[in-house]
């Protein structure tokens, strides 16, 4: 039985899975939108272990990426580059900017895109999880998907989504304990690596993260055809979308498909008003929009959006079936023990009209 979901808990579930030690240099970066309930919990506990933690919060940012770059202080860069563990609370994150490179190319930072969140968010993901557990199943599906690499793979869910592509190889491991620098994030998705040339199909969303995130409040879709080529639907909705789409597509277009994924936490709920948690119920998909960050003008925004209750198969066998394992046989046994805190269907939400914040009553 996992324990109750408490700050606490989750602070020093977080620290564990950070590997944040005495003396470690902590960092939780956060803006004028961040739940401070959590940045002050994190910095509590690094006390509590003989870290030596500091919060850096600055006004929120109006791009992620290297879109941020004029807005970030310099007092928050120097703080960057002087983290042996850096916290982002941010959202839009400040991943993909030049200062987030700068330290990373250091090699000396472990860091975790936190972004939006708030304290109940936070105490699910990181209070209400068997740690263990999870990261032995999903080191099962993570075999599996190796061994599939070249086959076809195909994703479907019920408002119309359907698109296939190659299996490529996932561009980065998820350990269970972040001990090595570099950048990480928090446990919950499952890495579905396309190879990102042969994307073909329909992908239809009702939710995503452009300049801010939450529900689209009708759905958009997006044809794809190794590139995305056409995006419909409200056209409300569409214009920030669309503006973020060919700023993720260095002004060539929209960019492609850079990764599909697994939402597979046991006790993440869908509301609405936090991606990252979102897009780690059980049978949600983020959907990475853009250039892969591993070329050449990839990375400078990066859309995300959010599907829920996918089918998938690899060839002609289904491994997803409305969002929940059904083979092989042994990562059906592996995620048994992971069965939902909470009902994976069970979300009360409201329709974010676009503002970086709203709020939604979660059961």
């Amino acid at each position: 039985m996992t324990p109750r979901p408490t700050l606490s808990l989750a602070v020093r579930n977080l620290l564990d899975y950070m590997s944040v030690k005495s003396g470690d240099n902590v960092l939780v970066t956060a803006d004028t939108g961040t739940d401070m309930k959590v940045a002050e919990a994190i910095f509590q506990g690094a006390m509590d272990i003989e870290a030596q933690p500091a919060v850096v919060r600055m006004p929120q940012l109006p791009f992620q990426g290297q879109l941020a770059d004029p807005h970030i202080p310099a007092s928050a860069r120097a703080a960057m580059l002087a983290a042996d563990c850096w916290i982002d609370l941010t959202f839009p994150y400040l991943a993909g900017s030049h200062a987030h490179d700068e330290s990373m190319r250091q090699g000396k930072t472990r860091y975790l895109l936190g972004g939006d969140l708030h304290e109940k968010a936070f105490c699910r993901l990181f209070g209400a999880l068997d740690f263990d557990r999870y990261y032995q199943a999903q080191d099962v599906f993570d075999r599996v998907l190796r061994e599939a690499v070249g086959k076809t793979c195909r994703i479907t869910n019920p408002t119309g989504t359907d698109v296939s592509f190659q299996l490529g190889k996932a561009p980065f491991s998820k350990p269970r304990r972040i001990t090595k620098p570099g950048m990480y994030v928090v446990p919950g998705t499952w890495t579905i690596a396309p190879d990102v040339d042969t994307v073909v199909g329909t992908i239809v969303v009702e939710r995503g993260f452009h300049e801010v995130y939450g529900n689209f409040g009708s759905p958009i879709t997006l044809r794809v055809d190794r590139k995305v080529i056409d995006v419909t639907g409200d056209a409300a909705i569409l214009a920030p979308l669309r503006r973020a789409m060919l700023r993720a597509g260095n002004g060539k277009g929209y960019g492609g498909v850079i990764h599909f994924s697994h939402g597979m936490h046991p006790a993440a709920l869908l509301t609405g008003t936090c991606f990252i948690e979102d897009s780690r119920t059980i049978g949600s998909n983020a959907i990475g929009l853009g250039i892969p960050w591993w070329l050449p003008g990839g990375g400078e925004n990066h859309p995300d959006v959010v599907l829920t209750g996918h089918s998938v198969w690899i060839d002609d066998t289904a491994i997803i079936r409305d969002g929940l394992i059904v083979g092989p046989p042994e990562l059906v046994d592996a995620v048994g023990p992971l069965a939902p805190t909470y009902p994976p269907n069970i979300t009360r939400s409201v329709t974010l009209a676009h503002k970086p914040h709203t709020t939604a009553q979660e059961v």
